[in-house]
């Protein structure tokens, strides 16, 4: 799974042979959700309220950089680290 970003604990990912909806993963613990990079719906899975609101925040300020990752992962390319949260 590659690593794109990590902030605050979350760690944000995508998958090289994943399925549309374009999304990205992001671990918490235990926890794990998947995002859609269009609209930042959650997709799947479940995230404590707080780090949920993060991920959240994050996305609106990366979702083109998550756009071209996702093009990126589709055409097996190396993916661009994302600037975490701050």
């Amino acid at each position: 799974m590659p690593e794109i970003s990590r902030f605050f604990g979350i760690i944000i990912a995508m998958y090289y042979n994943d399925h549309a909806p374009p999304h990205f993963h992001a671990r918490y613990g235990e926890y794990e959700i998947k995002v859609a990079i269009d609209t930042g719906e959650i997709i799947d899975g479940e995230m404590p309220r707080r780090a949920k609101s993060f991920i959240i925040e994050w996305w609106a300020q990366h979702r083109a950089e998550l756009a071209e990752d996702w093009r990126r992962a589709e055409e097996r390319r190396p993916l661009k680290k994302i600037a975490p949260l701050e």
